[in-house]
């Protein structure tokens, strides 16, 4: 398949520095992203399942990272003169051992990203149901991602692309449609579960930053992946920067959602402590206190019977009823 754009070995370097300055910011994320996770927190309560994807992201974006500078190292100093065509035939040459490795790594990185979706999918409809076409979707990715490293592996130094021009089509197709399923059905039941409870709601939290955030994140990764998709089927070259900066916005997008959640849980949590400790004159101003519920409680009420009233009539009989005190909760958010 010829391939047309920017030369191999100028792509190479942009994607390359690209990804550096994107990786720089995903490490930031991840430690805020740890911050979230064990911040006032005993080790037993921590979510081991999302700590071990948050290491398995940083661990596989770093692998692709180093991955990429040795290759660019070997491209444009080790082997520039090995091939008759220079840099640009090296980085053109599949049969390279770390082009099949930082291929792999796109795979399984790639296929951990969307299965961290489907789980968060299920996780808020709490039905299984819900994730089957997502599910059977991420399954059909990942038979045509390994089988498209399978063969890369097997290829000859002639060989042309990573992907043949069917198997590259649909895995990112595939992919691309898991996301956006899968985040739509969650940003949908998220804005069902706000509409149903924005009338009851006692208090100002919401679940609208989270519903954005979650939208954005679906938004920052389609946007880069759908233009990977048309340089591949342009067979542009440009598809391999693009592809070298999925790798660190993936694990972006994942740490962006929890750190959101966080800083509203954490919000949440200080305001209530703060009403707790009496504090509320403050840190918060006089006419922005809800109307609090009384509490009456009634001593004691004395019904006679009409024997024992002589002759006297009902209506005559008033009803013992004495307010002893009238109380008033304290505020919680």
């Amino acid at each position: 398949m010829t391939s047309r754009g920017i030369p191999l070995d100028t792509a190479a370097i942009m994607s390359t520095v690209l990804e550096g300055i994107l990786y720089g910011f995903s490490v930031l994320m991840f430690i805020g992203t740890v911050w979230a996770l064990i911040y006032k927190r005993r080790v037993r309560d921590v979510n081991r399942l999302i700590a071990a994807v948050t290491v398995m992201l940083l661990t596989l974006s770093t692998a692709h990272m180093i991955v990429n500078i040795i290759r660019l190292e070997d491209g444009l100093v080790k082997y520039r003169n090995t091939f008759t065509d220079g840099p640009a035939a090296f980085f053109a040459d599949v049969s390279q051992i770390t082009y099949v490795i930082k291929n792999a790594i796109y795979i399984l990185h790639t296929l951990l990203g969307d299965g961290v979706v489907i789980y968060r999918c299920y996780v808020v409809w709490q039905s299984s149901r819900i994730i089957i076409l997502p599910s059977l979707l991420w399954c059909c990715s990942a038979f045509t991602g390994f089988s498209a490293v399978y063969s890369v592996s097997q290829a000859t130094s002639n060989a042309g692309n990573i992907f043949t021009k069917a198997t590259g089509q649909t895995f990112f197709a595939l992919t691309l449609s898991t996301n956006l399923i899968s985040s739509g059905l969650l940003a949908y039941r998220i804005w069902k579960i706000e509409c149903n409870v924005s009338a009851l709601r006692t208090s100002n939290r919401t679940l609208t930053p989270i519903l954005r955030v979650l939208v954005d994140a679906a938004i920052m990764y389609s946007v880069v992946l759908f233009p990977t998709l048309v340089c591949f089927v342009c067979s542009n070259n440009g598809q391999y920067v693009m592809l070298d900066m999925l790798m660190p916005i993936i694990s972006i997008a994942f740490y962006m959602v929890l750190i959101r959640v966080a800083i509203s849980k954490h919000a949440h949590n200080y305001l209530s402590t703060t009403f707790h400790r009496g504090t509320t004159s403050e840190t918060v101003r006089e006419d922005s206190h809800p109307v609090k519920p009384l509490q009456v409680h009634i001593s004691h009420f004395t019904q006679i019977d009409d024997t024992s009233t002589h002759g006297i009539g009902s209506e005559d009989l008033p009803s013992t009823c004495k307010v002893e005190s009238v109380e008033e909760p304290s505020c919680a958010v």
